[in-house]
């Protein structure tokens, strides 16, 4: 009860004007590391039109949306999107000497980790959207393909 009030001040005081102006500033890095997401989930799926279009053929169209499934592993074309986010490195510094923020490799970290959870679901809602709708004919595949890619997206 004694902590109450004083806690409740400086909360209101020291930390509460500051919030809105943080999170913006928190959140440049980290949308840009999510754009960066769904811009290599859109390239990627691209890619795989791009090849269908020109050899129109399905075995392989098959074996490009499997190997689909483990672009949120690779570290190679996930690192782009990763770096994004490492911006929040220098912002989270800042606020560590201002309000104490420790754990700054933990936030960053977790966040990663919600960026390659979102593509681990993009692809995997994609290859079952794609497998569900798949049709005999091959000449509006790539077509198919754009649709899911764009509910996905969605």
């Amino acid at each position: 009860a004694s902590v109450l009030e004083p806690a409740q001040k400086c909360c209101t005081e020291n930390i509460h004007p500051f919030l809105p102006s943080i999170l913006e500033e928190l959140m440049g890095p980290v949308s840009s590391g999510f754009a960066e997401v769904r811009s290599l989930f859109d390239k990627e799926v691209n890619e795989i039109i791009q090849d269908f279009q020109k050899t129109n053929d399905l075995t392989k169209l098959k074996e490009n949306v499997g190997q689909l499934i483990n672009l949120p592993f690779n570290s190679v074309k996930m690192e782009p999107c990763y770096l994004k986010v490492n911006l929040l490195q220098e912002l989270l510094q800042d606020l560590r000497s201002r309000f104490k923020v420790s754990h700054i490799d933990l936030i960053i970290q977790k966040t990663q980790n919600f960026m390659q959870e979102l593509m681990e679901n993009a692809v995997y809602t994609f290859e079952q959207l794609f497998s569900s709708s798949q049709q005999a004919d091959s000449a509006r595949v790539a077509t198919t393909i754009e649709k899911v890619k764009l509910r996905v997206l969605k």
